[in-house]
């Protein structure tokens, strides 16, 4: 399964880690060099989670982010899972 939240649809995103070296100049070194830019990704904090739905009267298992999740709380199962055209 893919590392996608089914509800807001986050992704796994690229970035950047820069390595740097030396001491910096306020501690009496001659200042920090970039040595090396390594790539990285920021992957979203997924849970797979069983949701009760009143309104259905059953329950529906969805991959879903903490964000996600957050939102069904304010919102409501039914509604959110509506929304996003799981139900």
């Amino acid at each position: 399964m893919s590392r996608v939240c089914t509800i807001t649809g986050a992704r796994p995103h690229r970035g950047n880690r820069i390595h740097r070296s030396g001491l910096a100049k306020k501690k009496g070194g001659v200042g920090r060099h970039v040595t090396k830019v390594v790539g990285r990704e920021f992957a979203p904090n997924l849970q797979t989670k069983r949701i009760w739905v009143p309104e259905l009267n059953r329950w529906v298992k969805v991959k879903l982010s903490a964000k996600a999740l957050r939102t069904i709380g304010k919102n409501g199962a039914y509604a959110t899972l509506k929304k996003a055209g799981l139900i």
